[in-house]
């Protein structure tokens, strides 16, 4: 008889990871459930989800008669992806917690634990993703340090794991993956890849897992939930009021509680203010919010962002890009939204602009741009900075025809003698 493989499945409680679970131990795998905390908090409600969220990963476990554990990150969650989080407000960005969530918690501490505590083989999760490697090849998956340098060396023989779209491109998760490390990649399995939800909800239908399937989709803030956001983060940061100002002629409109309570494209709620206002740019140092009339201004659209150092899956900026410093391939920075052709330049710190092949609307700074070519999902970058919205554009032509037309209206001075 074989070697029985040991895999540890990250359990929330959710149909998802139950229903992942189950698919191992059908496989004939040794599977272990583990629910990790990594909140500590009721919600608005007074309930603390994450008991009843844990209670139902134990029911799941103990139907499937598998070992279950539950793992505390509440700490490392604080440090890691929280307190980063509030640093980002400040500053007058809007982060991602999820994907930094998956980056530090769930695909770093979480799978050390899997790995180097409970003596696993393999860490899996509920993800709609898939990898370039069968799950035979993740058992003999060695362990490697990521590099120093930008570049490995050249010469170095080796074989990247990739990560790609799951089967249901409706629920494909692989953006909330893209900042994950190569060797997390290597000793993961995803064993809904293959399956559509419908399917998924059916298998747990089949397995008797009512209890999570009644249950809505996770939303919100990963790990923390559904809240009025304007509230939940004054708990954390001081009020700094400032004026809504009108980009288009500077009129101060009403003011708000701190820029950090905003996000780039939101409707700005200001009283006595019979059309609605979005937000399109914000001043940290004077704590300006300044808003535009209807939903498309010109100045809510851009075609240009620069990312921080990029993050590429699989180590190295691939080849194309790396000898020519131009790639094209595809862009997005929401989950689920369309994906955008686009041309990336590699700068030489490692940082990349993206030039998209339309503006799109509300680029963010502090969410990620994650890259695609085909179903490949190449990494992702934080948004540091952004290019000239379409209403900046459009203001700087009609300044140049203004001054090319004031030109053209001076008289010759007559010639001197």
């Amino acid at each position: 008889m074989g070697l029985v493989r040991h895999v540890v499945c990250a359990m929330s409680g959710g149909v998802d990871s139950s229903v992942a679970a189950l698919l191992l131990k059908r496989r004939g795998y040794s599977v272990t459930g583990v629910f990790m905390k990594n909140w500590d908090s009721l919600d608005e409600s007074g309930v603390c989800s994450a008991e009843k969220d844990c209670a139902d990963a134990y029911r799941v476990c103990q139907s499937l008669d598998i070992p279950f554990h539950q793992v505390s990150y509440v700490k490392e969650y604080w440090h890691e992806v929280f307190s980063n989080l509030l640093k980002e407000y400040e500053k007058g960005r809007t982060p991602n917690p999820d994907i930094l969530c998956n980056k530090h918690i769930k695909f770093n501490h979480f799978q050390k634990y899997a790995i180097n505590t409970l003596g696993a083989d393999a860490m899996a999760t509920g993800h709609y993703a898939r990898t370039s490697q069968e799950d035979e090849e993740v058992f003999q998956q060695p362990h490697s340090a990521p590099p120093p340098t930008l570049f490995r060396d050249r010469f170095e023989i080796r074989n990247p794991v990739r990560l790609y779209k799951g089967a249901d491109l409706l629920k494909d998760q692989t953006f909330f993956l893209s900042q994950i490390s190569q060797d997390a990649l290597r000793q993961t399995m995803f064993p809904l890849a293959g399956l559509t939800k419908e399917f998924v909800k059916k298998i747990a239908a089949e397995a008797g897992f009512d209890h999570v399937l009644k249950k809505k989709e996770s939303m919100g803030i990963c790990f923390i939930g559904e809240r009025n956001f304007e509230n939940f983060i004054l708990e954390y940061l001081e009020p700094k009021p400032g004026n809504f100002v009108c980009i288009e002629d500077g009129t101060v409109l009403g003011t708000h509680k701190g820029w950090f309570t905003l996000t780039l494209g939101q409707r700005a709620r200001i009283g006595g203010q019979k059309e609605a206002m979005f937000v399109v740019d914000k001043d940290v140092v004077t704590g300006d919010v300044f808003v535009a009339p209807t939903t498309n201004h010109p100045s809510l659209f851009r075609d240009t962002v620069r990312t921080d150092r990029f993050h590429w899956l699989t180590v190295d900026p691939p080849p194309e890009l790396v000898r020519t410093q131009m790639m094209e391939c595809h862009f997005r920075f929401i989950h689920q939204m369309p994906l955008i052709p686009c041309t990336v330049t590699l700068n030489m710190d490692g940082t990349v602009w993206i030039s998209v092949s339309q503006p799109v609307r509300a680029l963010t700074p502090g969410q990620f741009a994650v890259l695609y070519k085909g179903d490949e999902c190449l990494g992702s970058g934080k948004i540091i900075q952004l290019g000239p919205s379409e209403y900046t554009l459009q203001k700087g032509r009609e300044r140049l025809v203004a001054a090319a037309v004031q030109q053209k209206e001076q008289p010759t001075p007559e010639p001197t003698s």
